[in-house]
């Protein structure tokens, strides 16, 4: 089968022809029918050698979603033929966290060597995907699989962030949102979906700034130096009770804490490196600072109800496998509005 795979420390990802997986006891393997592209698979290839997390060569993609193409032996619960997402942040299905649904915070999936498919084990790239249990499987239930696949990641980490803050977002409330691109546009679709805030988008691009008003964004400001005050101004000088920096990197960060209201939440999605410093003095009182990662598999069930519903749609790119070294390219040049899907099958 054809996959795109990262292959050495520093250069581009290539297609390539590796052998097809088959599904072992308790395995599903499934036809992909979609993939995401997305920035933090930019971020794995930008790590340099010196203390590379996972064995190269490594198939790309962590969102992914597919047709049961077979089953191994015991596998129950699903069909072939069923149309499924992949819940991506694997866990050991046994510890505590894991009970409650949690497996993106397994407490031993690091000492076990689980990984997620496209960060450490085969990802959603190629023309088939490995999955080692069907409890990691959701039904699309009717949901076109372009358009649901970035709901895996893109749908489901905002999601799971804006949860959290959702009893702080009461009427009369702000919530500003930095960084309107793949995840960005999608927190703009729940927060309107799910709270009465007032939603103020931030970015350093006028093209997603806009598709940030065209998703439902009360407000939109440009990312520079006098982005805090101008969120100052429109908030009266209290601030936004929530604060979600899809970017991460030091000067967002840095706005994060700037616009962020006495007992506000601050949630640094991105993994742009930045930090936030947390104690007296640096930020208003009690404010909350906190990195969430992916989502529980319940709320993936929930986020997909939401796009059965109507509620959120993931502006989208589709490029062919062949094509998919271009996809990141344009993701890497900020040239995608929205996410990027590759059609391994297309």
């Amino acid at each position: 089968m054809k996959a795109l795979q990262y292959r050495t420390i520093g250069a581009p990802p290539e297609v390539v022809t590796v052998p097809d997986p088959e599904p072992g006891p308790g395995q599903v393997l499934l036809e992909v029918t979609a993939a995401g592209v997305c920035h933090s698979d930019i971020a794995v290839m930008g790590w340099p050698a010196e203390g590379f997390p996972y064995e190269l060569p490594l198939t790309l993609g962590h969102e992914g979603v597919g047709t049961v193409a077979a089953l191994g032996a015991g596998v129950t619960g699903v069909r072939e033929g069923d149309a499924v997402a992949v819940y991506g942040p694997w866990g050991c299905g046994t510890c505590a966290k894991c009970a409650e649904g949690k497996e993106n915070y397994c407490l031993r999936a690091e000492a076990l060597g689980i990984h997620p498919p496209g960060l450490g084990r085969p990802g959603s790239m190629a023309e088939y995907l490995l999955v080692d249990d069907p409890r990691h499987l959701v039904p699309l239930d009717g949901l076109d699989p372009v358009a649901a696949v970035p709901l895996t990641d893109a749908g489901l980490t905002p999601y799971h962030a804006i949860k959290r803050a959702l009893p702080a977002l009461v009427p009369g409330s702000t919530a500003v949102v930095i960084g309107a691109g793949g995840l960005g546009h999608v927190a703009i679709q729940l927060l309107r979906a799910l709270s009465p805030a007032r939603v103020v988008a931030l970015d350093v691009s006028e093209d997603k700034l806009r598709l940030a008003r065209e998703v439902g964004a009360h407000d939109t400001v440009l990312s520079d130096a006098s982005a805090a005050g101008a969120v100052r101004e429109l908030t009266g000088g209290l601030g936004a009770q929530a604060v979600f920096d899809f970017v991460g990197a030091e000067p967002t960060v840095r706005t994060a804490g700037a616009v962020a209201a006495v007992e506000g939440e601050v949630a640094i999605v991105g993994i742009g490196g930045g930090a936030l410093p947390v104690g007296f003095g640096h930020l208003p009182f009690e404010v909350s600072v906190h990195a969430p990662y992916w989502g529980s598999r319940g709320e993936l069930i929930e986020v997909l109800a939401l796009a059965r519903a109507g509620a959120v749609s993931v502006h989208t790119e589709t490029f062919s496998l062949d094509d998919a070294p271009l996809a990141y390219e344009r993701l890497h040049a900020g040239a995608v509005n929205g996410r990027a899907v590759i059609l391994p099958n297309g």
